[in-house]
């Protein structure tokens, strides 16, 4: 059985239930998604994936079964040692408070979770620190983590090229981790800036990054089940070389390659390049290698203009590593989403029947923006980002409290 707080680390990444026996449909070319009565996710594939087929898990299906505590997004929880989880958020209110992280004077806020129970939780504002972009537009949680005690916080930066309709369509650097020892009260703001980022790229503004939007996997309550001892990062990038770039080719949530690194965490190295390793392929055998230099390191597994945004949390009632990634397309239309398995953090990976396709959350790229707009207090946008959410929603059914939210956020405008 799915330990509680692992439960709700899967559905903070986007999972539902995996399923290890169930029948299947035949694979249909570029299906979109319409959950059957069992809430199976019953898309399949489409033509050139690279990933072999799971032969241990053989679906996803949504439970229906969800909780609704803010209007914020951008989280992602921590469990800690205290039995207590940690995650950034932002783009919304929690509390009372609200928060903003485009503009100039962007901040990042965090918050403290707490209950057995996924459906009946208790979410606390903690503070809010101030993370300046420039010469980026927006700075933004990333890969959070709270380990022994520390609390890591990382964040990253956006661009939005004006007169094109997108949503922050250009990815910026990884700057790097603030830290925390005392979970969150205070802060040691990271020694980096968006001009001098931890991992030193990209070389110029608008150019490819490799460790963008960097997430830990989480290894359950104080990292108990990292295989040895290290703190890793799912990340999604691209190369300059694209064969077949596309609008917002390399955003917050559009990518064409997945990376990986690794650190012992301390507050020593968290902020030191030189502390990192990067997977840097096989060796012969299947062994993989790690390397030292970012120039050598080589992707987990590409998918050109079909990679996203990318979690990864370790299941040990599964004994698997769960992959989550978001392709975005051009970051205002349906997301495209898969799921992958694995028994070991570096892969091979596999993907389960039934666990790719078309879902509804790209609308909700429209409803974050209003939000986030809403808070900057340019109204126009706001109220035509809303506009688009309604629009994508009208046939939704009108209970669904997000939908509820959204409509009468959008009413306070007029």
């Amino acid at each position: 059985m799915i330990n509680r707080r692992e439960w709700l680390a899967l559905s903070a990444s986007g999972f539902g239930t995996a399923l290890l026996a169930a029948d299947r449909p035949e694979p249909q070319d570029d299906a979109v998604v319409h959950l059957g009565p069992d809430g199976v996710w019953p898309s399949q594939p489409p033509p050139g994936c690279p990933f072999a087929p799971s032969n241990s898990i053989r679906g996803l299906a949504f439970t229906g079964r969800q909780a609704s505590y803010t209007n914020a997004d951008t989280w992602y929880p921590s469990w800690a040692s205290d039995g207590a989880m940690y995650s950034p958020w932002t783009d919304g209110e929690v509390n009372g408070v609200r928060n903003s992280s485009g503009g100039e004077q962007a901040t990042t806020s965090c918050a403290k979770i707490t209950g057995d129970d996924p459906l009946h939780l208790t979410v606390t504002y903690i503070g809010a620190f101030p993370g300046a972009p420039k010469p980026y537009g927006g700075r933004y949680p990333c890969g959070s983590l709270v380990h022994n005690g520390i609390w890591y916080y990382g964040t990253y930066c956006l661009l939005e090229t004006k007169g094109l309709g997108l949503n922050w369509d250009v990815l910026g650097p990884f700057v790097g981790f603030r830290t925390s020892t005392d979970y969150g009260q205070t802060w040691t703001d990271t020694p980096h800036t968006p001009a001098n980022p931890l991992f030193g790229e990209p070389e110029k503004i608008g150019g490819p990054v490799k460790l963008g939007v960097p997430h830990f996997v989480d290894f359950g309550r104080n990292m108990q089940h990292s295989p040895d001892g290290y703190a890793y990062l799912v990340c999604h990038g691209a190369v300059a070389d694209d064969p077949e770039p596309r609008p917002a080719n390399l955003s917050w949530i559009t990518a064409d390659q997945i990376y990986l690194a690794r650190v012992k965490p301390s507050i020593q190295t968290i902020n030191d390049r030189s502390a990192y390793e990067f997977y840097g392929g096989r060796a012969q055998g299947g062994k993989p290698i790690g390397v030292r230099d970012l120039a050598r390191t080589e992707p987990l597994f590409e998918w050109n203009n079909r990679c996203g945004c990318v979690t990864a949390t370790y299941n040990p009632a599964l004994r698997k590593y769960l992959m989550c990634v978001t392709d975005g397309r051009n970051t205002v239309s349906k997301f495209n989403t898969f799921v992958l398995e694995a028994d070991a953090v570096t892969g091979p990976r596999r993907m389960p029947p039934g666990t790719c396709g078309d879902l509804p959350w790209g609308a909700l790229a429209h409803l974050g923006l209003a939000r986030a707009y809403a808070l900057q207090c340019d109204m126009p946008k706001a109220r035509a980002a809303y506009q688009g959410f309604l629009t994508l929603w009208k046939e939704a059914d009108p209970d669904i409290p997000i939908l509820k939210e959204a409509k009468a956020e959008y009413a306070k405008l007029q």
